[in-house]
């Protein structure tokens, strides 16, 4: 669904997706006017159409942990790798690679590098996952 969006925002408008730069400008309010409204409906859309996958077909089976705390720590983390990163995997991953962007490559192999180590240390360094 995240390359079939990004596809139609490219094709629709001629821009790259990158849903965290997308939030970041509307968060920060550099986004403004139509293009405000643009990107806002996108990331309804983005969030909306999963959504109501689930309510359609129901939620898949997941390993999610019951912790909250966790996720919450997670969640921003994140968000902080996104804006060192200059984007996320939408982008990078998904977007990027697919444009043969070499910088995108390098980061989307990073991001995948930094979650392996990660995971390799919580779960099997640490017990905590």
């Amino acid at each position: 669904m995240i390359g079939t969006a990004g596809a139609i925002l490219l094709l629709g408008t001629g821009r790259i997706m990158g849903a965290s730069g997308i939030l970041g400008s509307l968060i920060d309010g550099s986004a403004r006017g139509t293009e405000r409204l643009e990107k806002l409906g996108f990331l309804v859309g983005l969030i909306g159409m999963p959504a109501l996958a689930v309510v359609i077909f129901g939620a898949p089976e997941t390993n999610l942990t019951v912790n909250a705390g966790l996720v919450v720590l997670a969640g921003l983390l994140v968000g902080i790798g996104t804006r060192l990163g200059n984007g996320c995997t939408s982008g990078h991953g998904v977007c990027g690679i697919s444009r043969l962007s070499l910088r995108a490559i390098v980061a989307t192999v990073l991001f995948l590098c930094a979650g392996m180590a990660t995971v390799g240390l919580l779960r099997h360094g640490l017990g905590v996952i």
